[in-house]
């Protein structure tokens, strides 16, 4: 999954430490998300939207099977 995090943490003058502290996760948590090699769990995205005050859909990118509904 694609993902914003990175862009919006440099925005934000924030180091990996900094951020990580904020939510109560490591550093590695934070580098592994913005290489995508980690999904968050629902309540992390959360977190993470609440922080930068955006939607979830803003930060992570989904690009699997269409899910529209029709």
């Amino acid at each position: 999954m694609k993902n914003t995090l990175g862009q919006l943490r440099k925005d934000r003058g924030l180091s990996q430490e900094e951020l990580a502290d904020i939510l109560e996760v490591s550093r590695q948590t934070i580098g592994s998300l913005e290489n995508g090699r980690y999904n968050p769990s629902i309540l992390l995205a959360f977190k993470i939207a609440h922080y930068f005050d955006v939607l979830i859909e803003d930060i992570f990118i989904y690009e699997g099977e269409n899910i529209d509904a029709k």
